[in-house]
């Protein structure tokens, strides 16, 4: 395992969602310089402007730094899918991944790492996957493939790339806990449908500290899960969360109804999962500091750091 490297500069697109906000906080801590790239106009020097709308990003920009983080990309369960909503999900990842990576070409960074998803294995049931599985199908395969591609363009230059397949991120300051927070605290637990869909997670202190990780290590390249070492079924999650809370969980929403309110994200959403490990992440020597549910969820449920 290398050992952290000091004084780095490192470019985040994506620098305001929810892991954005937390790695920018943990890479200053650390005494690294964050440039946060935006949309509006820079408001001060350790900002820089993109339009990947069109294309728009001057590489000039990059010069000096030392690794690019791209996290862009609209959530996934934020709406109803839609034609135009799914459109909208890819729109918010594939071009303005080209467009980082085309900077990062042309600057010559040596690192980029661009958050992807589990979502690209499909449907796995109870088959335990690492990053040598192939990918699934359904939309949400087939987003993850396109969307890796276009960061791919950056290691014909030279870079390294670092995929990052990221799964449920458990937070004490947002994220899909504090949409369930309210529904377990009224007794609303439930699992959904068969209960027997696998839900890969990582507590977000991982999911950041794995960030710091893949920086630093020259040796981590290509996919790497972004999971917790003990996927668990999503039966087994709302017992935890319930523990967590200290509220029962005796309820079930049927899949039907779930395809009935949500449409086509309530089976590749809700209802299919993906066992997925971690194994990248642990061959190269990293070390979670949440191995289990019960861990992970004590952390996002009595923290009060974000």
């Amino acid at each position: 395992m290398s050992q952290p490297v000091e004084g780095l500069v490192v470019a985040i697109a994506g620098s305001s969602g929810l892991i954005g906000s937390a790695l920018v906080s943990a890479l200053r801590a650390a005494d690294h310089r964050v440039l946060r790239i935006v949309r509006r106009a820079p408001a001060n020097s350790d900002e820089l402007h993109w339009n990947p709308d069109s294309g728009e990003f001057d590489a000039a920009g990059l010069e000096g730094v030392d690794a690019v983080i791209n996290l862009c990309g609209v959530n996934v369960g934020e709406k109803r899918w839609s034609g135009a909503f799914k459109q909208s999900l890819r729109d918010s990842r594939i071009a303005p991944t080209e467009v980082i990576s085309a900077a990062v070409a042309d600057a010559g960074v040596p690192v980029l790492i661009n958050a992807s998803a589990v979502g690209y294995y499909g449907d796995t049931r109870s088959r335990v996957v690492d990053e040598t599985a192939p990918a699934g199908g359904g939309f949400l395969a087939r987003l993850c493939i396109d969307w890796e591609s276009a960061a791919l363009a950056a290691e014909d230059a030279g870079a390294r790339v670092v995929l990052v397949r990221s799964g449920l991120v458990l937070s004490p300051g947002g994220g899909v806990l504090a949409r369930l927070r309210p529904l377990f605290g009224l007794g609303l637990g439930a699992r959904l449908g068969s209960g027997r869909q696998y839900m890969p997670w990582i507590s977000l202190e991982d999911e950041i500290r794995g960030l710091l990780f893949a920086i630093n290590n020259p040796d981590l390249s290509g996919p790497v899960n972004f999971t917790g070492p003990a996927p668990v079924t999503n039966s087994e999650f709302t017992a935890a969360l319930g523990r967590a809370l200290n509220r029962p969980t005796p309820l079930l929403v049927p899949g039907f109804a779930l395809r009935t309110l949500l449409g086509e994200f309530a089976d590749e959403g809700l209802l299919d999962g993906q066992r997925a490990i971690p194994a990248a992440l642990e061959r190269a020597g990293f070390v979670f500091h949440h191995n289990t549910i019960g861990e992970a969820l004590a952390y996002a449920t009595t923290s009060t750091q974000g």
